[in-house]
């Protein structure tokens, strides 16, 4: 992959859609790695971190932030980012708008992502995002899964509008759309 393009990858939990954009950038030399979700103190969390970690060429470098629009227009070389859902939990937890109103959270995220698809139109080199494909089930019972299913659905559109390509994975098999 070694011309630019961006490249959106989506599909449900555990579907094998990390591991389908790890691979589409294994034989570039170099790869920074973004990962943009929250830390948390949860074993389990940090076992799927680190089972991340293990899959990626030791080459790779991996930079943790939530400013997803800035590492992209300070990085250079292929980029994978994983992912946008982890990204928008990181965004509104960071900023304390789980429980705000809609307006503060709506002008927060629409504004994030403006950052993140501007940077993603200038990108020089090759850049990967992964996502998590929603509103494929049932309306949550909760307010915030609510709002994870609107906002990411819009972002994943809003992404996928300048993407060149989208692929969506299921049961970790590829269909490019």
């Amino acid at each position: 992959m070694a011309e630019r393009r961006v490249v959106l990858v989506t599909g449900g939990v555990r579907s094998g859609k990390s591991a389908h954009a790890e691979a589409l950038l294994a034989e570039e030399p170099t790869t920074t790695y973004v990962a943009a979700g929250p830390t948390y103190d949860d074993a389990d969390w940090q076992a799927r971190i680190d089972r991340h970690r293990e899959r990626r060429p030791a080459s790779w470098s991996t930079v943790e932030s939530s400013d997803l629009a800035a590492v992209l227009a300070d990085t250079t070389g292929p980029v994978l980012v994983d992912c946008l859902g982890t990204w928008l939990d990181a965004v509104l937890s960071e900023a304390g708008l789980w429980e705000g109103s809609a307006e503060e959270i709506d002008a927060l995220v629409a504004g994030r992502t403006r950052g993140v698809v501007a940077a993603l139109r200038a990108a020089t080199s090759t850049v990967v995002v992964v996502t998590n494909e929603v509103g494929l089930g049932v309306v949550p019972e909760h307010r915030s899964g609510r709002l994870f299913r609107d906002h990411l659905g819009t972002i994943n559109q809003r992404v996928a509008a300048v993407a060149d390509e989208v692929h969506l994975v299921v049961a970790g098999r590829v269909l490019r759309l």
